[in-house]
C-alpha cells in the first residue's frame, strides 16, 4: 500500500516506520521543515523512543519511508491517510482544533476519487467529532462523498511514549468506521500493517476489533484514560485522608489490590502527560454533567499545593527558603514537560515565598532555564527537596547530595528513606514513621460508625 502518515510527533512518527517496516511504502507529511529534514536524514527529532533510531534509520535506508512538508501532495497518491496532528485543550475543557482544521483542509486538496482513499484519525477527539466535523470538512474540500469517494474511520492511539512498537503489539486496535465498508477496509488496513502478540486474557483475542460507529471507538479512548484520572483521583484522596490519620496508604492499596476486583492505582505529587490531564476534559466538553470525573480532576489538580503544603507544614514558613523540586518531566525516564506536575510545583512554592531550583538528568541546565527555571545540580545546598518525577537516577541520591536539607517530601515514593538518616521525610500518602492512628476518625454525622450493606461484599 501507499501509506501517508500525517503529523511526525511522538505517536506518528514511530506509527509511520512501523507501516514501512511492515512492508509499505510510506510518507510522512509534517508542517516542522526541520523535523522533515531531520526525518529524511534517518534521525529521529525527539529522544526516548525505544528502537526508533534503529527502526527509522532502516527504512529511510531502504527507501521505503520519507517526509515532506507537502500534505496535500502526499496524498493524492495515497491509498490510506492516517491522521495523528495533536489536539490542544485549554483549562475550561474547550478543544481548539486549529492545527488538526489545517491538515485535515490540507488532506481534502490531495484526495482523489479514483484513489478510493481510506482516512484514519487516530488523534484522541471528543465524542461526534470524526462524523460532524471531519466528515463535511473532507467532503467540502475534496469535493467527494464520504462513502463513494474515500472512507472515513475512527482508530483512537493507544500507546505510551518510549514503548509505542511493544504496545502496537501489546493492544487491540480499535476502529470505528462511518460506514460498514470504511470499517471493513480499516480492518483490512491494520491487519495489514501490525503484527499482534497473542493474549489468551482477551476473550476476543488480540488483533482489530470493529466497535460499530466512530462514536463507540472516540469514547472508547476516552474512557480507558478517564478511568485512570479518576482512580488517581480517588488514590490521592485516600492517601491525604490515610497521611493525615496515621495509616500508609501504599499498604492499603496492597492489601486492597490482592483483591481481584479492586484496581486501586497509586498518590502522588501530579498526574502529566498528554493523556491522562487532557482527555478526561474531551469528556467533560461533551458531558458537562459528569460529577465524578469533574471531581476526580479537581482532585488531582491540587496536589502539587498539596504536596508543598506538607513542606511548609514542618517549617511552619517557605519563605526564604532554598527548594530543590526534583524532576521536570511529567514522569520518570521521559523527556517530556507536557502537564507536568513542575509547573503547578513551582507556581505553588513561589507564592509561599520560596528559592525555587529545578532538576533533572534528562535536561541540561540551558534547557531547564529556557522554561523559566533557576537549575540546582546535585552537591549544591538547598533546604528542602520536593520529588516531583520519578526518575530511576533518584533512588541513588540521599542526604549527602543535598547539604543542607531539612525537609524531603517524596511526591513518587522513589528515594530510599534510610539514605536521608535525620533528616524530616514524607511520602505523599504516607505518615512519617513512628505515627500512630490519629485518634478517633469520624463516622457517621450522627457519630455512628461506618457500617457496610448486610451481606454486600462487592
Amino acid at each position: 500500500m501507499r501509506i501517508t502518515v500525517v503529523g511526525l510527533g511522538k505517536i506518528g512518527l514511530p506509527l509511520a516506520v512501523q507501516f514501512a517496516r511492515s512492508g509499505h511504502r510510506v510518507l510522512g507529511a509534517d508542517v516542522n521543515e526541520r523535523v522533515v529534514e531531520q526525518v529524511n536524514t534517518g534521525t529521529p527529532p525527539f529522544p526516548g523512543e525505544a528502537h526508533l533510531a534503529e527502526y527509522l534509520a532502516g527504512v529511510v535506508g531502504s527507501g521505503s519511508f520519507s517526509a515532506t512538508t507537502d500534505t496535500a501532495e502526499a496524498v493524492s497518491g495515497s491509498d490510506a491517510v492516517v491522521v495523528v496532528v495533536p489536539l490542544f485543550v485549554d483549562e475550561d475543557a474547550r478543544p481548539d482544533f486549529g492545527w488538526m482544521d489545517a491538515a485535515t483542509d490540507d488532506i481534502a486538496r490531495g484526495l482523489r476519487a479514483e484513489n478510493q482513499t481510506l482516512v484514519v484519525y487516530e488523534t484522541t477527539l471528543p465524542v461526534g467529532t470524526t462524523r460532524t466535523r471531519w466528515k463535511p470538512r473532507l467532503e467540502h474540500g475534496s469535493g467527494l462523498t464520504e462513502g463513494e469517494g474515500f472512507d472515513l474511520v475512527f482508530s483512537p492511539e493507544r500507546v505510551l511514549t518510549g514503548r509505542i512498537f511493544t504496545d502496537l503489539r501489546r493492544y487491540p486496535k480499535l476502529i470505528g468506521g462511518l460506514s460498514p465498508r470504511g470499517a471493513s477496509r480499516a480492518k483490512g488496513f491494520y491487519e495489514q500493517v501490525l503484527q499482534f502478540d497473542e493474549r489468551p486474557d482477551l476473550e476476543r483475542g488480540n488483533g482489530v476489533w470493529d466497535l460499530g460507529s466512530t462514536e463507540a471507538a472516540e469514547m472508547a479512548k476516552l474512557a480507558e484514560t478517564t478511568y485512570r484520572d479518576v482512580n488517581i483521583g480517588l488514590a490521592n484522596q485516600f492517601g491525604r485522608f490515610a497521611a493525615a490519620h496515621g495509616i500508609d496508604v501504599h499498604e492499603v492499596i496492597a492489601a486492597s489490590n490482592s483483591q481481584p476486583y479492586s484496581h486501586i492505582h497509586r498518590p502522588g505529587i501530579a498526574v502529566g502527560g498528554h493523556c491522562i490531564p487532557v482527555y478526561p476534559r474531551l469528556y467533560l466538553w461533551n458531558d458537562p454533567d459528569a460529577t465524578v470525573v469533574r471531581a476526580a480532576r479537581e482532585a488531582n489538580v491540587a496536589m502539587p499545593a498539596y504536596t508543598v503544603g506538607l513542606a511548609e507544614n514542618v517549617l511552619g514558613s517557605l519563605a526564604g527558603r532554598r527548594v530543590v523540586v526534583l524532576g521536570a518531566s511529567y514522569r520518570g525516564g521521559v523527556k517530556e514537560t507536557a502537564f507536568s506536575g513542575i509547573f503547578a510545583t513551582v507556581q505553588a512554592l513561589r507564592e509561599r515565598g520560596a528559592r525555587v531550583m529545578v532538576h533533572d538528568p534528562m535536561y541540561t541546565a540551558a534547557e531547564l532555564h529556557e522554561l523559566g527555571w533557576d537549575a540546582y545540580e546535585l552537591g549544591g545546598p538547598a533546604d528542602v527537596v520536593i520529588v516531583q518525577a520519578d526518575h530511576p537516577e533518584y533512588r541513588e541520591i540521599g542526604a549527602s547530595d543535598v547539604p543542607g536539607v531539612q525537609v524531603v517530601v517524596d511526591g513518587r515514593k522513589v528515594l530510599d528513606r534510610d539514605r536521608f538518616q535525620g533528616v524530616r521525610f514524607l511520602v505523599v500518602g504516607q505518615a512519617e514513621r513512628g505515627d500512630t492512628a490519629a485518634g478517633e476518625i469520624s463516622g457517621a454525622q450522627d457519630g455512628g460508625s461506618f457500617v457496610s450493606e448486610s451481606g454486600a461484599h462487592r
